[in-house]
């Protein structure tokens, strides 16, 4: 079957051989790539995905409405509605169904269902996940890898949650407006909401914590099992004797809750190495099912995410309706086309 291309050299369309279109282009599906005219290295495959590039360059659109108001350059899109508002962000890629569609801005990654799904205006995002950095609008140079990290980073849209790091599911779920925060593990840091500079590793870890800054919570008591980690190594430390006095001072460890803190050590004599009593006996860790409260909360506000998930996927079916009713009354008002075709 052959199709309409557009000549460079004649200023026209002509018809080409299906798979054929001048530019370096492929476009497959209804009104893909429709209105084309100098952009080069287009891919557009999917019902109006690339529908309204004219000029734009080294876009690739694979889904139902992927890239379908985009006109810029060099913008990724996998899967029905990916960036499907786009119109002049650049440097772009975005796999999953939703991922990155509100997006108008440059350089977001974002692989999976929902994954920035808000986004507008944020640059540098990376999020790997489902619904990771779900909320985020305007924020910048966050990183989320895991389903529902950093979820509602950003929510209300004042652009102060960047430079998050968040890895491991529903990890930062609740951070808002939290910056230069790094959490690694399920569900670390669900308390930190507009908190900054803190570094939390483990599951869990920060439960049991306020919102806080500048703390750093490794493996301690406030994951709620009851015990924390129960023992420490850190390498680095048995070979390297150093006097205590002067400049050095002794590090304490609050048995109680695991702070550390520091003291200064006796300034004459050998070195000596402080006593301290036997540490007191801490329970076994908890199962997981040991934090039911936790577990509803969050059961709760992964309810609510996906019910706007819902709604959004409704808006979107309206958005996709109009786009089809705008492109209708374009072609109700193009002047007729001169086609040329070819003559052996």
């Amino acid at each position: 079957m052959s199709a309409l291309g557009f000549c460079h050299k004649c200023k026209q369309l002509v018809r080409q051989p299906d798979g054929c279109y001048p530019g370096f282009t492929t476009a497959e599906g209804c009104n893909a790539l429709n209105f084309l005219t100098t952009g080069a290295g287009n891919t557009g495959v999917g019902w109006y995905s690339l529908f309204l590039n004219t000029t734009g360059n080294f876009n690739t659109g694979v889904g139902g409405g992927a890239l379908a108001l985009n006109n810029a350059d060099s913008n990724t899109a996998v899967g029905a509605a990916a960036l499907l508002l786009n119109t002049s962000g650049t440097q772009n890629a975005a796999v999953g169904t939703d991922a990155l569609v509100h997006n108008d801005s440059n350089f977001n990654d974002a692989v999976g269902a929902f994954a920035l799904f808000e986004n507008t205006n944020g640059f540098g995002n990376n999020a790997f996940g489902n619904s990771a950095l779900f909320s985020n609008q305007i924020a910048a140079s966050n990183t989320a890898i895991g389903d529902l990290a950093l979820a509602l980073n950003d929510f209300d849209g004042s652009g102060l949650g960047n430079n998050n790091t968040a890895v491991g599911g529903t990890a930062l779920f609740n951070n808002v407006d939290g910056s230069e925060n790094t959490v690694l593990g399920t569900g670390a840091g669900p308390n930190v909401v507009a908190g900054f500079n803190n570094t939390y590793v483990g599951d869990f870890v920060g439960s049991l914590a306020p919102d806080e800054s500048n703390t750093i919570r490794i493996g301690d008591l406030s994951n709620g099992n009851g015990a924390g980690s129960l023992a420490c190594f850190i390498g680095g430390i048995f070979f390297n004797f150093q006097p205590v006095g002067g400049t050095v001072v002794e590090v304490t460890l609050d048995l109680a809750n695991d702070k550390l803190g520091w003291d200064v050590g006796p300034n004459q004599g050998a070195p000596s190495v402080p006593s301290r009593g036997a540490p007191v006996p801490r329970s076994a860790p908890l199962q997981p099912a040991a934090r039911p409260q936790h577990q509803a909360m969050l059961d709760r506000k992964v309810e609510a995410l996906e019910a706007t998930v819902a709604e959004l996927k409704g808006q979107l079916k309206e958005q996709a309706a109009q786009i089809q009713k705008v492109s209708a009354q374009l072609e109700m008002g193009k002047p007729a086309t001169k086609v040329v075709v070819n003559k052996p």
